[in-house]
């Protein structure tokens, strides 16, 4: 039986409310796996019989480890490999996928079929190799999405929520010089098929998930923000800067085609629901959404019923992607009240439409 005690990792979400998320030591015996979290060490035992979906994928100077512990979808990332190959034999051993990224495109090794990707409109796929972009392009992503000036009364940042299941944690992201802090997960290829099928797009030229697919140069997730009156409710978006126009106009061709938003909705929700419960769940019953607005500008959207064990209450996301010039952002929304939020999330689609087209004019 592998054992293992690695230290300097961190860990999203935290396993409690506003928990510590670094330093961690993760330490495994014949048992479970536990994790010291904080300066002042929390520790949290848990038993193999809870773990499972186990994958560990190597980025360059760098890896990142993934599990679903007790039907939640947790990450770990270290900045370097010096125990990569310990924690590589215990994931093999425990039946887990070991995969590396190139520059060119996520490789997975060890189950066959399986597809390394990250949750999130148009960025799914092949990376094509580029350079770093200009060093003002975080701050213009920064500015891209929502921020709570943004939002009516009563919205706050949270740490955690359903979207964490979804979309990758709040902060920059540059894909092509620092570890990309998504939210990985293990994609089969029934999802990304079924997607390409009701897009009626070939694997090799689609832009989502496919092999066409391009990274931008930087990337910025807002906080996650939610609302508890009238119902408990979430949103987050995820903003992208390209290296040139061509690169969105190209995107922004392919989600165009008719149905878009129901096939985007549909294969958001089977990545919530599937990263939410440990395994492979396909969403159904999306329809095509998006809000009229008086800002103009491109955008495409759709709607769908979540299925969560454990969640009572019918809850619908939405999501909606509005692109222009060398941005692409991508709303997502969460609400158990909808078609009462329709207005709200016009208004938000809106302001993102307003805000891109502000930039686009003043380039």
């Amino acid at each position: 039986m592998t054992t293992l005690h690695s230290v300097g990792w961190r860990v999203h979400p935290s396993f409690v409310p506003h928990g510590p998320v670094a330093p961690v030591t993760l330490l495994a015996d014949d048992e479970g796996l536990t994790q010291l979290a904080g300066v002042y060490p929390v520790a949290w035992r848990t038993p193999w019989s809870e773990i499972t979906d186990l994958a560990l994928v190597r980025r360059g100077p760098r890896m990142v480890l993934v599990a679903t512990v007790s039907g939640r979808r947790v990450e770990w990332r270290h900045r370097g490999l010096e125990d990569f190959e310990a924690v590589r034999a215990l994931v093999e051993e425990r039946g887990g996928t070991v995969g590396r990224v190139t520059r060119r495109r996520w490789v997975v090794l060890g189950v066959a079929g399986a597809v390394v990707a990250a949750s999130l409109g148009g960025v799914i796929g092949a990376l094509l190799h580029h350079g770093p972009g200009p060093a003002n392009e975080p701050s213009l992503a920064a500015g891209a999405g929502l921020t709570a000036r943004d939002l009516p009364s009563g919205w706050s940042a949270t740490p955690t929520g359903l979207l964490s299941f979804l979309d990758p944690p709040a902060g920059t992201v540059d894909p092509v010089t620092t570890t990309t802090p998504l939210s990985v997960d293990l994609v089969t290829p029934r999802v990304v098929a079924r997607f390409q099928s009701c897009l009626g797009v070939s694997a090799s030229a689609d832009r989502v998930f496919g092999r066409a697919a391009q990274l931008p140069d930087v990337q910025v997730t807002s906080p996650l923000y939610h609302r508890v009156r009238p119902a408990e409710t979430e949103l987050v978006t995820v903003a992208q800067v390209y290296a040139t126009t061509t690169m969105v106009r190209r995107d922004v061709a392919e989600m165009s085609r008719p149905h878009f938003g129901a096939c985007f909705a549909d294969a958001s929700a089977s990545l919530l629901e599937s990263t939410f419960t440990g395994q492979l769940t396909l969403a159904h019953g999306a329809t095509s959404w998006t809000p009229r607005t008086f800002a103009r500008g491109w955008a495409r959207g759709g709607v769908v019923p979540l299925h969560l064990p454990g969640v009572t209450r019918p809850y619908e996301l939405v999501v909606e992607v509005v692109a222009g010039g060398r941005d692409e952002t991508t709303l997502s929304f969460v609400t158990p009240t909808w078609p009462a939020d329709r207005s709200l999330v016009a208004g938000l689609v809106g302001t993102l439409k307003a805000r891109i087209n502000g930039r686009d004019a003043a380039a």
